[in-house]
């Protein structure tokens, strides 16, 4: 009986519900940002999110990461399946097949490797997004294991990170016309040291340091439309998002900090940046030409 009860409370905790469905107690949960009535919030065991219908992604996933589950106990799964939690249908094997793109991890698999359930839903698309793979696998990863370094150093975190998605995006991938972001964001709670941090990131590669890419939370509510941390007051919302301390965070072997975007001045115009075209040569392999074309293909190669 004590494990049929058991069973009951963990089918209602990881499910899905609308704004009204949920209770007091879980739509107060520290990581989550303000959502709409409309909006459907995904809660899995280790991360919640909001799924994005139109661009076939979350537009967020936040969780809390301590230091205890930093420390590894399952191995990766590489098994990449579709959220039964979304209703609608999540993106699918085929739309990332030979698109290019690597199926990035918003929610990193290394930060839920504390139990084999949360490892196992991981992989689910409701948690991937087309991420360029020298981003993925370079300045994403990066940032990932850092945030990993600070989850240990503070003891807790509380992180949401997703794509920033707007209707003027229109590359897609896939059957399911899954959009490829240009950019992505992070932002990063410490409560039991008062400070708070994000990151806007282009989704290519880059050589400069993780704190050239660090502005204040607020400049990412503003890039994003998303209200991150709402039930922080308005006193603490002065410590947490309208300033960042990059002296706050140990930074270990980054190298000096070259240029900081203004937290007051962020504009979404101005964070164009060239990518690497996605385009194969006739000889098979990847074009090396750069691009600022929205399909992200130079113009050799039907860059527009």
């Amino acid at each position: 009986m004590k494990l049929f009860f058991i069973l009951v409370l963990e089918v209602f905790i990881y499910s899905s519900f609308t704004y009204s469905q949920l209770p007091d107690s879980l739509r107060d949960k520290f990581e989550i940002p303000k959502y709409s009535t409309n909006d459907v919030l995904i809660m899995h065991k280790g991360f919640s999110l909001v799924y994005n219908e139109k661009h076939e992604q979350a537009s967020w996933v936040a969780y809390e990461l301590t230091a205890e589950e930093t420390v590894k106990s399952f191995e990766r799964s590489n098994k990449f399946l579709e959220d039964p939690l979304v209703s609608s249908g999540t993106a699918t094997d085929e739309d990332y097949s030979s698109s290019g793109y690597d199926r990035g991890h918003l929610a990193p698999a290394a930060d839920m490797s504390w139990s084999e359930q949360t490892m196992r839903e991981s992989f689910f698309y409701s948690n991937m997004s087309p991420q360029t793979p020298s981003f993925n696998r370079g300045i994403w990863k990066k940032l990932e294991e850092k945030v990993r370094d600070w989850a240990t150093e503070y003891k807790q975190l509380f992180v949401v990170t997703g794509p920033i998605l707007s209707d003027t995006l229109s590359l897609s991938i896939g059957i399911n016309k899954v959009t490829v972001p240009r950019y992505y964001y992070k932002v990063l709670c410490d409560t039991l040291n008062k400070k708070g941090i994000g990151f806007v990131l282009p989704n290519s590669a880059s050589s400069l340091p993780l704190n050239s890419f660090a502005i204040s939370i607020d400049s990412v509510e503003v890039l994003t439309g998303i209200n991150f941390f709402p039930t922080l007051s308005k006193k603490d919302e002065v410590i947490y998002e309208k300033q960042v301390c990059i002296e706050c965070w140990n930074w270990g072997n980054t190298l000096k900090v070259t240029e900081q975007i203004a937290p007051s001045k962020v504009d979404t115009t101005k964070l164009e940046t060239s990518v690497r075209c996605i385009a194969t040569t006739k000889a098979g392999k990847r074009c090396k030409s750069k691009t600022l074309s929205p399909n992200s293909k130079c113009s050799k190669h039907g860059g527009n």
